[in-house]
């Protein structure tokens, strides 16, 4: 499992947003701890809050420098805690690591070897030194935009508080990897510095540090850093609260707290945005506002991203944004209505996990049944490669979202066939072109799509999404 699912899979577990930093601060030790040597101290008291937060928080966060400053017994300390840690929590390592020499050696180190799910990062040597840590594609990155010590002000707010580089931090950072592949580090007391990074990036996670410096008022930074959703934001655990004897029912009690006021943004941010076109073109693509759309909601995204197979593409596409957005994955399904309605089938097969919502409303507005090949065979239970009703000899449609390299959907197409079903057609939003559509004939099936990457570049650089710069690099892959 991802570490985007694993975090969400605990969120909605312990109903909580709360993480504790598994920091080894002899400092900060409580005073009944300091009784044997000071490793074995400090492995009580972490061994202590690890059973206390387990069920009341989403993650852990063990600060590397901690570990590092009491040498090797550190080192072997770390190992220990990490293997503490109950198996479906997520680790988020916070090493600031920012050398880009050791990046790729360390990213195998703690990602393979040491097993964490995320880790922190510096992001002054660029998308060079964070792309060894994204080609691990069930790991995710936090970049450190902002801090709250007030030395770094003069270098953080540069040049003006209204442009300042940590704003600047996030819109680059936001080209190096997916929402599921990078997160963003905010240390601050400042409401006003979470709800600019929020809205400048209203995708990403928000890990929030240093939020209780000074007494910070806690609505006002759930208010700022909270997406509509209630979601979003990592609130740390107080470090004081660390040292309590009664640490867990103090974090049930501060978990209730921010709970209630998640509750009261989800009422508030309840309704859906609508989206009103604010260009308008001579002979105009007929999916021109919806291109445009896909684009403001950053389903469509510009950058250089890096793949799992470790391969660049200077875009990426995330279409599952769409099912919070009635009006336009409505429109999505008309598109892909407008195809699968003048083909011959018996039923629909979504490929998981991505096109399966858009499957399923297509068979909900065509009244046809649906079924689905399982991206992993169940190893209990019936064991069924697919899932739902079916006959042997039907004709099978099948949906995916975009057509990068043919793998998966062949894949999906393959299952289907095993089981004695047709498969013909495969529908698809976008086709990344490469000669995609090609391949799929040469393997026996005929590929469709609503549009392709050209015709969504065109669009963007017609409406001035896109400036001519980007559009010739991306017209030359």
């Amino acid at each position: 499992m991802n570490f985007f699912d694993k975090l969400h899979n605990n969120i909605s577990q312990n109903k909580s947003i709360l993480f504790v930093g598994l920091d080894p601060n002899p400092e900060m030790m409580p005073a009944r701890y300091q009784h044997q040597d000071i490793i074995s101290n400090l492995w009580s008291w972490l061994q202590f809050i690890i059973s206390e937060t387990a069920d009341f928080v989403c993650a852990y966060k063990p600060t590397l420098g901690f570990y590092e400053a009491l040498g090797i017994p550190g080192l072997e300390l770390l190992q220990k805690t990490l293997a503490a840690i109950p198996s479906h929590i997520p680790i988020i390592l916070d090493a600031k690591h920012g050398d880009l020499n050791t990046s790729t050696i360390f990213a195998r180190t703690v990602f393979t070897e040491w097993g964490v799910d995320a880790i922190t990062l510096s992001p002054y040597t660029g998308q060079d030194h964070v792309a060894p840590f994204l080609v691990y594609p069930d790991k995710t990155v936090f970049i450190l935009c902002s801090t709250s010590n007030p030395g770094a002000e003069a270098l953080q707010q540069y040049p003006s508080k209204e442009s300042p580089l940590y704003l600047q931090v996030v819109q680059e950072s936001k080209n190096w990897g997916t929402p599921e592949q990078l997160g963003l580090e905010v240390g601050t007391t400042n409401a006003d510095v979470l709800a600019k990074v929020r809205q400048a990036a209203p995708e990403r996670i928000i890990m929030a540090r240093s939020i209780w410096a000074g007494g910070g008022n806690l609505k006002n930074i759930l208010d700022a850093g909270l997406n509509n959703s209630g979601n979003g934001l990592l609130i740390p655990v107080p470090q004081d609260m660390l040292a309590s004897q009664n640490l867990s029912e103090e974090i049930q009690f501060l978990r209730a707290e921010i709970n209630q006021v998640r509750e009261g943004i989800v009422l508030d941010g309840s309704s859906c945005a609508v989206w009103l076109p604010d260009v308008s073109a001579v002979n105009q693509h007929p999916l021109h506002d919806l291109i445009l759309q896909l684009y403001d909601i950053d389903c469509i995204m510009f950058g250089n991203f890096v793949q799992a197979s470790g391969a660049v593409f200077p875009y990426y596409i995330d279409l599952r944004k769409i099912i919070s957005n009635p009006q336009i994955f409505n429109q999505v399904l008309s598109s892909y209505e407008e195809i699968v309605k003048n083909l011959t089938f018996d039923r629909l097969a979504g490929i998981p996990y991505g096109s399966l919502p858009t499957a399923t409303g297509l068979a909900l507005r065509l009244h046809c049944p649906m079924i689905f090949p399982r991206k992993e065979v169940k190893a209990h239970g019936t064991r069924k490669l697919i899932e739902g009703n079916f006959h042997a000899g039907e004709t099978v449609v099948v949906i995916d979202d975009i057509l990068i390299s043919g793998k998966s959907v062949m894949e999906g197409a393959d299952k289907l066939k095993s089981a004695g079903l047709n498969v013909h057609d495969i529908v698809v939003f976008i086709d990344h072109e490469q000669g995609v559509k090609d391949k799929l004939q040469a393997n026996g099936y005929r590929g469709h799509a609503v549009l392709t990457i050209s015709e969504i570049t065109t669009v963007l650089h017609q409406a001035g999404r896109i400036n001519d710069e980007q559009f010739l690099a991306l017209t030359a892959e």
